[in-house]
């Protein structure tokens, strides 16, 4: 789905970094829209944050210009991103008077991070760990749906709870990987 896109951006002076930087910005502009209440735009936005985040990495693959700091930038943005919109929709959810919508969203955002922060750990230590319910994309996806059908809550909740489960996941994943190399 990607290729025309990467095609034409590759015959551009256009960066992949500069596309996750653009990506990032578009992405707080979302997470500004979503603390306004503002949120089948919100997700509207979000949608075309996801396509430059899912560009970045492809473009520089196909122009061959991938280097460490830009995955280091990826996966920053890729976290500031997801910080700016979760904090965002829970200021829209204190601003409405639902503690618990806010409360339940501070646990999705804890666990994005945590499952984020797992993932780069266990691989640090020479594991793989990709396994998991819910990863960044599904994470997103749930959110831009649930932001322009306005089913908000239903949506962080489901991200709560599967990034919760995903971590889980990968604890004990990681636990047995462990075990098997005589940790």
């Amino acid at each position: 789905m990607a290729e025309p896109f990467v095609k034409a951006l590759s015959r551009s002076p256009i960066s992949p970094n500069a596309i996750t930087v653009t990506g990032v910005v578009v992405t707080l502009v979302a997470a500004w829209l979503a603390s306004e209440g503002r949120l089948l735009v919100s997700g509207l936005v979000l949608g075309g944050a996801s396509l430059l985040d899912m560009l970045d990495g492809a473009l520089a693959r196909a122009t061959g210009k991938t280097t460490t700091f830009g995955a280091i930038l990826d996966s920053t943005g890729d976290r500031l991103s997801d910080a700016a919109l979760l904090v965002g929709i829970a200021l829209w959810f204190t601003q409405q008077g639902n503690t618990t919508a806010t409360l339940v969203t501070y646990v999705a955002l804890i666990a994005s991070f945590l499952v984020s922060y797992i993932r780069a750990r266990g691989e640090a230590m020479g594991f793989d760990c990709t396994v998991g319910l819910c990863t960044r994309p599904e994470r997103v996806i749930v959110l831009a749906l649930g932001l322009v059908t306005g089913l908000v809550f239903v949506a962080v909740a489901i991200v709560a709870l599967c990034s919760t489960v995903t971590v889980v996941q990968r604890l004990v994943h990681l636990q047995h990987k462990g075990k098997e190399s005589g940790d």
